[in-house]
């Protein structure tokens, strides 16, 4: 596909409703979502903020609906262009968390990062590993990305079972890849090929799909 049309296929695609997997809804967020949202970020910040990009002596996340809807505005915009994809993670119509596929490169690339969070009081279920495959199937099948990546601090031990049961490619070490609340951190380095993702489908068919829809 052309790099310079492939650059908007974004807009090919109605995504607002989501996608049903196994057992959660994967969606953007919405505006009427803040409450929830709200709820999940102030009992579970703890938790999540010390795994989460903040620059040195720079603030939490602002919790405030002001901040929650020019959040949603810029990734309406990013959803627009191409560059990222952000869903809100959703078990029986509760919010639980977030799974985001960004730094999509088109051109010789054809790749993107996907990055996940979740409400403390939902971790271990596998949510989030059916929920990332959800995304992995949008990046594959929808934007016929060639390459997704996923880096982790390694001692985030929650974040690496994910990973570990999607039995993604481990590549290694990258040095100080991002600042972490504050600090440089390395990244233990997963990827997922698009070959991958087709010579596998059975293996990940069983995160999306429960028994009583094959």
């Amino acid at each position: 596909m052309n790099q310079y049309v492939d650059y908007f296929i974004a807009n090919e695609f109605d995504i607002e409703d989501g996608f049903k997997l196994r057992n959660v809804l994967i969606r953007p967020l919405r505006p009427t979502d803040f409450s929830q949202w709200l709820d999940v970020r102030t009992y579970s910040h703890d938790w999540l903020v010390k795994w989460e990009p903040r620059v040195p002596a720079g603030r939490y996340p602002e919790l405030t609906e002001r901040a929650f809807l020019s959040r949603l505005a810029m990734m309406k915009r990013e959803r627009q262009i191409g560059s990222s994809f952000g869903f809100g993670v959703f078990f029986n119509d509760h919010f639980i968390g977030e799974v985001n596929l960004s730094n999509i490169q088109r051109g010789a690339m054809q790749s993107g990062t996907i990055g996940y969070w979740i409400d403390r009081r939902f971790c271990g279920r596998g949510f989030i590993p059916e929920a990332t495959t959800g995304v992995l199937r949008f990046a594959f099948e929808m934007l016929n990305l060639h390459r997704v990546e996923i880096l982790i601090v390694p001692t985030n031990k929650s974040s690496l079972r994910v990973v570990e049961k999607l039995d993604l490619r481990y590549e290694g070490i990258t040095k100080d890849y991002l600042m972490i609340d504050g600090i440089w951190c390395d990244h233990a380095r997963f990827s997922v090929l698009n070959t991958d993702w087709q010579a596998k489908s059975g293996f990940y068919e069983r995160f999306l799909v429960s028994i009583d829809q094959r």
